[in-house]
C-alpha cells in the first residue's frame, strides 16, 4: 500500500492511506542503518501488519519532491505564512525570515494576514503594498469572522502546503476552518500515543480532501537564517533584482556601496524601507557570525 506520513512520534509513523484510514507504523531497520529519516510529508510504501488495530510497517521512503530543515518536513508544494494583523502586530523582521527560508528552499510562498476586522484599513493596505510590490500574493482574511477562507480552500487545492506563522496568530483555528476533523484526528492520534492533545513541538499534516494536504507546523517566536554567506542574502530578496543592473560594481551587495540600484530605488521610493532594513539587519548578524 502507499500512503503518506502525516506524523511522527517516538519512532512510531502515522501514515494516512490517502482516503480515511491512518496506521500506526515503524521504520524498517534498513533506513537506520542507511542513516535515511522518515519525514513528515514523505509518500511511502507500507505493508498492514494488523488491520484491527491499523498497524504496519514502512518498506520504502518514495523519492522527495523536496525537504524543508525547519520544520523538518518533504514533499512541500507551496508554504501558507500566517501573521495577524492585530493583536499581536505583525513582527515584519520575523515575516521577512521566513520569506528567505521559503526563498532558499524553492518552496512557493502565500501570504496571510488574519484577524483583519482588528486592523485599520489604511494599515492592511501598506502591508499589502509591502509585500505584493515585492511579489508574493498577499490575502486579507478572518478566520474568527470567516471572511476571505473560501479563497484559502481554493488555493490549497489539490496540493501540500505547509501552515507556518509564530504562536498567537490564528494557526490553528484556520487549520479546523479548513478543516473541521483537524482537531479529532489530532486527539485520535494522540490517544494512541499517550500524550497531550496539542503538542506543539511536531509538525502534523492534515488530510482535507483528495491530494490535499495542510502541515500545521510548531509556533516561532524567532528564526535564525543559518549556513548562508551574507553575500547570498540579496538572492533571497526578489524585489531587489530589477534593479541591480543599476548598480555600478558587480558583486554588489546594496549596503556600503556607492552608486547602488537597490539605494536608489529605496531613495526614490520604489523599494519598501521595511524590507530594505530588515535585509540590512539580517546582512549584519550572517557577518557577525561569520566573523565568530
Amino acid at each position: 500500500m502507499t500512503g503518506k506520513i502525516i506524523k511522527g512520534i517516538a519512532g512510531f509513523y502515522y501514515v494516512h492511506d490517502g482516503r480515511e484510514t491512518v496506521y500506526q507504523c515503524r521504520a524498517k531497520g534498513i533506513f537506520r542503518n542507511r542513516k535515511i529519516k522518515p519525514l513528515v510529508g514523505d509518500n511511502v510504501e507500507f505493508s498492514v501488519l494488523d488491520e484491527t488495530d491499523k498497524e504496519g510497517n514502512i518498506d520504502q521512503i518514495l523519492p522527495r519532491k523536496n525537504t524543508l530543515i525547519r520544520p523538518e518536513v518533504a514533499n512541500v508544494d507551496q508554504a501558507l505564512i500566517l501573521f495577524a494583523a492585530a493583536e499581536p502586530d505583525p513582527n515584519l523582521n520575523l515575516l521577512d525570515r521566513f520569506l528567505v527560508m521559503m526563498e532558499r528552499a524553492e518552496v512557493p510562498v502565500i501570504l496571510c494576514f488574519n484577524k483583519i476586522e482588528l486592523c485599520p484599513k489604511e494599515r492592511l493596505e501598506e502591508y499589502r503594498k509591502i509585500y505584493e510590490d515585492a511579489g508574493y500574493p498577499v490575502h486579507l482574511i478572518s478566520a474568527k469572522k470567516d471572511w476571505g477562507i473560501e479563497d484559502v480552500r481554493r488555493f490549497i487545492h489539490g496540493k501540500t502546503t505547509v501552515l507556518a506563522g509564530p504562536s498567537g496568530v490564528g494557526k490553528s483555528s484556520l487549520t479546523n476552518l479548513i478543516q473541521p476533523k483537524a482537531s479529532m484526528e489530532t486527539g485520535a492520534v494522540s490517544e494512541k500515543i499517550k500524550r497531550g492533545r496539542h503538542t506543539t513541538r511536531h509538525s502534523q499534516l492534515f488530510y482535507v480532501e483528495e491530494d490535499t494536504y495542510v502541515m500545521d507546523t510548531p509556533g516561532f517566536s524567532s528564526m535564525y537564517v543559518s549556513d548562508l554567506n551574507p553575500e547570498e542574502l540579496k538572492e533571497y530578496f526578489p524585489e531587489f533584482r530589477s534593479y541591480e543592473q543599476d548598480c555600478r560594481f558587480l558583486g554588489c551587495v546594496h549596503v556600503g556601496e556607492r552608486d547602488c540600484g537597490v539605494k536608489t530605488a529605496l531613495e526614490e521610493g520604489r523599494l519598501s524601507k521595511s524590507r530594505y532594513e530588515n535585509y540590512r539587519l539580517l546582512y549584519q548578524e550572517l557577518k557577525d557570525k561569520r566573523r565568530y
